[in-house]
């Protein structure tokens, strides 16, 4: 067994949390097996990292309403309370469109403030993308569905659609009990890929790190030959888990209608900085705060990462702060050619903290990385790329499977279960070996 890991594990290792989504048990599932259960570090429900959340607008933080309290009455920056929007989704007829941008979406159910303010800045979270490009239909599908099923989103998320069987392990049954938020492991997410490798390995499966594939052909019995500079190796099947418009570079001349379509899904790049700060105080306790494109186009939002995990604060421990900078800003400057140095990256996220969290010193300590095209764009149509990429693999019988961030789900818990299904779908079966 042959299998390829085209993984940076010191970017990984700055990743410092996943949170718990639709598709997050399988990777609770993956700790277990790696027998990391030890390392985890878990904020529950309970912790301020899990309850409180905030918008950065009008230069001031804004805690999101939680709770029936927090919907009942205004909370700025929304001008009324959002009772009101839960109302409006309520009345409204069920969308006619087969897709829609997320804006729209978002302004036809739940207003236009919601629209420009929390779902905008969502979508930067989440996808460092412009909300009235992206498809809802693609980034959030349990929305679209819940809507064309039951005519409103509320409705459709409080009845619910069938559930799939999830996986089970202590660990999960914990994370669900103590309703954990977030969760990170004691040394970093790069624990979790340094442990499969050593798995792996130790079962017999042979990991090429540091080779990229030049290219994909098909032999005549039917099998891929994918080279690997100066070497290459057969293979009776691919998953590929690599980004789809690179994947469409590789393909062979008679892949050509698959390679075009994949082409147009294309990403954003996004910079991370890490911040450090000896004796600062953050003036909010909370996950972090996100930024609307209309407050600040440069800044997508910052992580407080020593909020839900002190314990990887350091010694002598210091106060951590994660800046995610894209979007818009990135791609502006870089269509004019200009340098996207770390210099450059780390001014702007030491004068947005110093802006929006007051923390004015220069840092202890400072990580910047450049994450190139990281982040797939599932805009307006999304779903159809898909269908034709599908159309096309089937009616040819091409060994391929596609999997990863590009097609259907950018975060971590995604890709491990997308992973998963791929493997499942090719062997035929939910056994480990």
């Amino acid at each position: 067994m042959v299998l390829s890991l085209n993984l940076d594990l010191e970017e990984l290792g700055q990743l410092e949390c996943w949170e718990p989504g639709p598709c997050s048990w399988a990777c609770g599932e993956q700790v277990s097996e790696l027998g990391l259960e030890s390392e985890v570090l878990p904020v529950p429900g309970n912790h301020p990292a899990a309850q409180n959340r905030f918008l950065y607008v009008g230069g001031a933080l804004h805690p999101l309403p939680s709770g029936l309290r927090g919907l009942l009455r205004p909370s700025p920056p929304f001008s009324k309370p959002l009772f009101w929007a839960g109302l409006r989704d309520l009345m409204k007829p069920r969308g006619k469109e087969p897709d829609e941008t997320v804006h729209s979406f978002a302004q036809r159910r739940l207003g236009p403030e919601v629209a420009s303010l929390a779902i905008d800045s969502l979508c930067r979270g989440v996808f460092a993308g412009n909300s009235r490009e992206l498809s809802v239909r693609s980034c959030f599908p349990s929305l679209f569905q819940a809507e064309q099923t039951h005519r409103s989103i509320l409705l459709g998320l409080l009845l619910g659609a069938g559930r799939s069987a999830q996986p089970d392990s202590s660990l999960i049954r914990q994370a669900r009990a103590e309703r954990w938020s977030q969760w990170s492991l004691r040394g970093g997410l790069e624990m979790l890929p340094q442990a499969l490798h050593d798995h792996l390995t130790s079962k017999g499966v042979t990991i090429f790190r540091g080779q990229p594939v030049c290219g994909l052909s098909l032999q005549p019995e039917g099998r891929w030959k994918v080279s690997l500079g100066d070497s290459s190796l057969q293979a009776d099947h691919i998953i590929s888990a690599i980004p789809a418009a690179e994947l469409s570079k590789l393909l062979p001349a008679e892949a050509a209608p698959l390679a075009h379509v994949l082409s147009t899904i294309t990403a954003v790049s996004v910079a991370v900085v890490n911040l450090q700060y000896q004796g600062a105080h953050l003036p909010v306790q909370g996950f972090g705060h996100l930024v609307p494109s209309s407050e600040d186009p440069t800044v997508l939002g910052v992580v407080y990462d020593s909020v839900a995990f002190p314990e990887q604060d350091g010694n002598p421990p210091g106060l951590r702060v994660t800046v995610m900078l894209g979007g818009y800003w990135l791609q502006k400057l870089e269509a004019n050619g200009h340098e996207l140095s770390p210099e450059l990256l780390q001014q702007q996220a030491q004068e947005a903290v110093a802006t929006q969290l007051g923390l004015k010193e220069p840092p202890s300590h400072c990580l910047v990385h450049l994450h190139k095209n990281c982040i797939p764009q599932y805009t307006l149509g999304h779903w159809q790329k898909l269908e034709s990429a599908m159309r096309f693999l089937t009616a040819q019988r091409l060994p391929l499977t596609l999997a990863g961030a590009s097609y259907e789900g950018v975060a971590v818990n995604d890709c491990i279960e997308s992973g998963r299904q791929a493997a499942v779908a090719v062997l035929g079966t939910e056994s480990n070996s």
